[in-house]
Formats: C-alpha cells, sequence, structure tokens
C-alpha cells in the first residue's frame, strides 16, 4: 500500500495537486510548473497542518 493518495489533480503543464498521508491524515499541494515544483503542507488559519480525516485530529 502507498503512504501517499492524490485527492485531486488540475492542469497539464502546470500542475496542481492535494495529496493526503494515509498515516497522518495531513493533506499537501503539490505544484510544477515546468522543470520546477514544490511540496508543502496545507495550513489552517492558526498554522496548524489540515488533517482530512477526524481519527487524526
Amino acid at each position: 500500500m502507498d503512504r501517499f493518495e492524490k485527492i485531486s489533480s488540475q492542469g497539464k503543464m502546470n500542475v496542481t495537486e492535494i495529496w493526503r498521508d494515509r498515516e497522518t491524515g495531513v493533506l499537501y499541494l503539490f505544484h510544477k510548473d515546468g522543470y520546477a515544483g514544490g511540496l508543502t503542507p496545507l495550513l489552517d488559519k492558526d498554522g496548524k497542518p489540515v488533517v482530512s480525516c477526524p481519527e487524526y485530529s
């Protein structure tokens, strides 16, 4: 089983995706533009990681 699961994706050349860590429930934003890309956790208004499942929060 893969640890991360893709939740959503949009774009072809400039790709933006949301990934979920199956072990922690934390959501991550991935963005790729050409040969550059980056991954960062999604944060709520208090600066805490966004968790997608109640059992992880």
